[in-house]
């Protein structure tokens, strides 16, 4: 069972980081702290080139993890604009709707067909979905209407079609391409650092301002939140080399169900009790589907 523990420490892992992540968004930009994070991640992902057989690394592997690490790059982003203005409580859960997306994508693009325990999930996604979005004395239809007319939605909508695309390449990489955890780990860190210093500098954002403005409470905190994802990346990688995807993607996800009660305890949030209920039916649909990857 040592997949199990691996997987499930990585789900401790995530979980702590996303609350980490919000209690830092209240006083940084979203952009900001991705790009600082992603400098941390990084340096801290220096040691696995150590651990790296670069005569099994192939430059059509890393151009292909490089346009992948641009996706995840926009998928993180829009990720922490959605936790930053909206309940941690009510963005985290959403982003269980990845494995629907891509079940979805792949039997319209690719003809795949669907068995009737996805097509179940998929229905228990929507319901999760509606049971988390539904408020009370609104309209019925309004859980629907909020996807459209909400901007701070807009970035989940926008995170899980990354996300979808992400998810389809990292197998492709880890299976077709047979990038090492390790090479995986330390290529993409660095990747994704280059990524967030482009955009900051396409957004002509200054540098030194950004590194000069943050307290050192927060650097702590952000110091934090880089060793919990390289651990928790890590983690899971080390899971998925013992066991099946399915089975260590279906423990990673209770990190949402961790990160929305620690989360929502911690900062006050409403409707936790329909909140969680909610998350259960994403986490069960999720499940199913991705017991049949």
């Amino acid at each position: 069972m040592e997949w199990f523990l691996l997987a499930f420490i990585s789900a401790l892992l995530s979980a702590v980081a996303a609350v980490s992540q919000k209690k830092i968004l209240f006083n940084l930009e979203a952009l900001e702290f991705s790009f600082l994070l992603s400098i941390l991640n990084a340096l801290f992902a220096l040691p696995f080139f150590l651990l790296i057989d670069f005569s099994s690394v192939t430059s059509t592997a890393l151009l292909l993890l490089y346009f992948k690490t641009i996706l995840g790059a926009l998928a993180f982003l829009n990720v922490m604009l959605a936790i930053k203005n909206l309940e941690i409580s009510g963005a985290l859960p959403l982003m269980v709707l990845t494995p629907g997306l891509v079940a979805f994508f792949a039997f319209i693009l690719l003809g795949e067909a669907l068995e009737g325990s996805e097509i179940f999930g998929m229905l228990l996604l929507l319901l999760g979905t509606y049971v988390l979005e539904i408020h009370h004395k609104k309209d019925i239809l309004q859980p629907f209407k909020i996807f459209y007319q909400s901007k701070n939605h807009h970035y989940i909508i926008y995170a899980l079609l990354f996300f979808t695309a992400t998810s389809i390449l990292d197998k492709a990489l880890l299976r077709d391409f047979q990038l090492t955890p390790y090479a995986f780990m330390g290529f993409q860190q660095v990747f994704i650092a280059i990524n967030f210093s482009i955009i900051i500098l396409i957004k002509r954002k200054d540098i030194r301002a950004i590194f000069g403005k943050i307290s050192r409470a927060n650097w702590l905190w952000i110091i934090l939140v880089a060793l919990l994802t390289v651990g928790y990346r890590y983690t899971q990688i080390e899971a998925i080399k013992i066991a099946p995807v399915a089975l260590v993607l279906s423990v990673k996800r209770i990190s949402v169900f961790f990160a929305i009660i620690i989360g929502g305890k911690l900062f006050k949030e409403r409707y936790l009790l329909r909140k969680s209920i909610a998350t259960i039916i994403l986490l069960s649909g999720a499940i199913l589907l991705i017991s049949n990857i």
